[in-house]
């Protein structure tokens, strides 16, 4: 199986191999525009980082050919031509693609290929004819829980750039921050935004690098409600008195916009038509979430205008809302998107509804006739594993029995970073390298599904983000090292890969967390999925299933000893350290579970059955193992008790 993540529409192997043991050529021709130019330069940097050889331009054998039909539109579009044809010889390769766009992604193919082989570095001879199964394939980062400097965010875009994203949704305000500088509302960046925000050079900026890279930026305003920073700097827009501030806790606010003034029209026209001529893309996402409608219902006005217009209820007073809010937006040129709580009758048919409450919504709307967006099941901020966001498509469940006509409605979908557990410092593991599973299932054909190919070429992946300088393992190495005060944290280094954070909403329910909150302990540090508990639970299933090798029992026996072992080594350093101290029962859970392991694999392994009551009691133990200690969950838990539960009978 070729390291290829997305896996590509069509793909045909041939025989020998492009060797990459000298400099060579990378001749453009066609349609050369400035994003193709410096498409080729970072192809050729990466490459040369990838390999330790200098690749440089200018003379050379013109090995590499690339071919670019057409410039392509001057604001990237939803379904713009994508395409690219790829072919790799023993002589020579050749990249034909009808626009940059398809330049962008033959190049990030191409460097996936490239394999340290016993005769150097290479790429397998292939053809590849390739194209994405949906034209909107997105990353959602939320700066407004959590800042993300300029720096964090063109890190992403260029991983993005290699699973081949095509569109960064850009969550700009929310009731804990407001992100953008306005000319026009000044306000914004002095009273919304704790000084942290963008200044609109570098937003340009980073539409610019966006766009090098074949990404478009759709920002999001979220209103009526999660509102509260707006509402620090401009109080008359809010539907309750003041006073008012940014908020810093987070979960559900009791806050919306008045929908019943013109002001609170007239002030969005001037800023949506600001911030229209800022960002080129032509979609515009006003949120739309969470309006729970109770200032609403205890504003005598708001009910009195209610009533006078014959809204039945707060969803049609936000209907109402989003109709005005519509004509804006469309005046401004752009086409609106929101959540799907926007979904309305009265709500014009050319607005995007972007689900993240459940596939039927995006079903429903497609039947409806809106075009859709998919976000339910692609929550990367909720540590679900690879396989879980895998398993998730567009076009599956509530949206399989669509009509063909139907289907052609939904664009695709987005991975989502909300940031109310996420800083600058760990945002690039929390998103990478599972994002590429999300990036596979919205590029590659339907029936690209095998679990395992997925892991093994997400490994791969991940190490390609090295190379490009994503932080996903450095960050949570660093961590550690803080967290114990030294670069010696091998037994710190065991425990952490053994366990994983707390999944879905579990955390926001334990400590009452507000933004201010250091995000620096264990639970912080450690990676969404712990590959080491997945390579443990791969072993242990061969294992029942008859087909492991004695070295793979061995390797089973090996790795429960060290975490028996390792509690002894570990336990100084937590007692020590005061960020440490919440982990030691979790140490001796861990060392428990794996004892537990040792004499379950014994059982399995021999005729000898356990003694009266050990299965239960054992059970019981693996029980309060699998509890969440200091927000982290013991990984090893589950297959420990299939060591247990496959034991002899008693």
């Amino acid at each position: 199986m070729l390291p290829l993540m997305p896996w590509p529409a069509k793909i045909h192997s041939g025989s020998g191999r492009f060797m990459i043991d000298k400099p060579f050529a990378i001749v453009v021709n066609g349609s050369v525009d400035s994003r193709v130019r410096n498409a080729v330069e970072r192809f050729r940097g990466n490459l040369s980082r990838r390999t330790g050889i200098l690749l440089p331009g200018g003379d050379g054998s013109a090995t590499f050919i690339v071919h670019c039909a057409g410039e392509g539109q001057k604001v990237q579009q939803v379904g713009e031509d994508e395409s690219y044809r790829l072919e790799v010889t023993a002589a020579e390769v050749h990249l034909d693609a009808p626009n940059p766009l398809g330049v962008i992604h033959g190049l990030q193919t191409f460097l996936q290929l490239v394999q340290n082989t016993p005769q150097g570095f290479a790429a397998p001879s292939v053809i590849i004819e390739d194209a994405p199964r949906f034209l909107w394939r997105g990353l959602l980062i939320d700066v407004s829980r959590h800042f993300m400097p300029v720096e964090a965010i063109k890190r992403n875009l260029n991983a993005m750039e290699a699973v081949k994203f095509n569109v960064l949704h850009w969550h700009l305000s929310d009731d804990q921050g407001f992100r953008v500088e306005s000319k026009k509302f000044p306000k914004f960046q002095r009273m919304s935004s704790d000084g942290q925000y963008y200044t609109q050079e570098q937003i340009k900026d980073i539409i610019a690098y966006a766009r090098d890279r074949g990404i478009r930026v759709v920002p999001e305003f979220d209103v009526p409600g999660h509102t509260s920073s707006w509402f620090a700097a401009y109080p008359e827009l809010a539907s309750a008195r003041g006073p008012h501030a940014i908020s810093r806790h987070y979960g559900p606010h009791d806050v919306a916009m008045d929908p019943t003034r013109d002001h609170t029209y007239h002030f969005l026209d001037d800023f949506i038509g600001e911030m229209s001529r800022l960002f080129p893309d032509a979609y515009f996402h006003i949120g739309g979430d969470e309006v729970n409608g109770r200032v609403w219902a205890t504003n005598r006005k708001i009910r009195q205008f209610r009533r006078r217009h014959h809204l039945k209820n707060n969803h049609d007073l936000q209907a109402y809302f989003n109709q005005r809010l519509e004509k804006i937006v469309k005046r401004h040129g752009k086409i609106m998107v929101g959540w799907d709580e926007i979904m309305h009758s009265d709500l014009p048919k050319d607005v995007v509804i972007q689900s993240w409450r459940g596939q039927q919504s995006l079903a429903d709307a497609a039947r409806q006739g809106y075009r859709g967006l998919l976000s339910f099941g692609y929550y990367l901020d909720l540590m679900q594993p690879a396989w879980q966001h895998y398993a998730i498509d567009p076009l599956g469940n509530s949206a399989a029995g669509l009509s063909q006509a139907e289907q052609q409605r939904i664009l695709g979908g987005e991975g989502c970073m909300w940031a109310e557990f996420v800083s600058q410092e760990n945002i690039d593991e929390r998103i990478w390298p599972r994002a590429a599973a999300i990036a596979e299932r919205l590029w590659s054909p339907q029936q690209v599904r095998d679990v395992d190919s997925m892991y093994t070429r997400l490994h791969s992946v991940s190490d390609q983000l090295d190379w490009m300088g994503l932080l996903h393992h450095v960050s949570s190495r660093r961590m550690l090292e803080r967290l114990s005060g030294s670069n010696d944290i091998e037994s710190l280094l065991v425990l952490a890969q053994a366990v994983e954070p707390v999944k879905g909403y579990a955390r926001a329910r334990g400590h009452a967390y507000e933004t201010t909150t250091p995000l620096n302990r264990m639970v912080d540090a450690v990676p969404p999925e712990s590959a080491t508990a997945r390579t443990f639970a791969a072993l242990v299933q061969k294992l029942l299933n008859r087909q492991a090798t004695p070295d793979e029992v061995a390797s089973i026996r090996g790795q429960l000893g060290i975490w028996v072992d390792n509690d002894a080594k570990v336990q100084p350093l937590l007692q020590q350290m005061a960020l440490l101290q919440e982990l030691s029962p979790l140490s001796v859970s861990l060392k428990a579970v794996a004892q537990t392991g040792l004499e379950a694999l014994d059982y399995v392994n021999s005729d000898r059955h356990p003694p009266a009551g050990w299965r239960d009691e054992q059970l019981i133990l693996l029980k309060q193992a699998e509890q969440p200690q200091a927000e982290l969950l013991d990984m090893i838990a589950p297959s420990v008790q299939k060591l247990v539960e496959a034991a002899p009978a008693e």
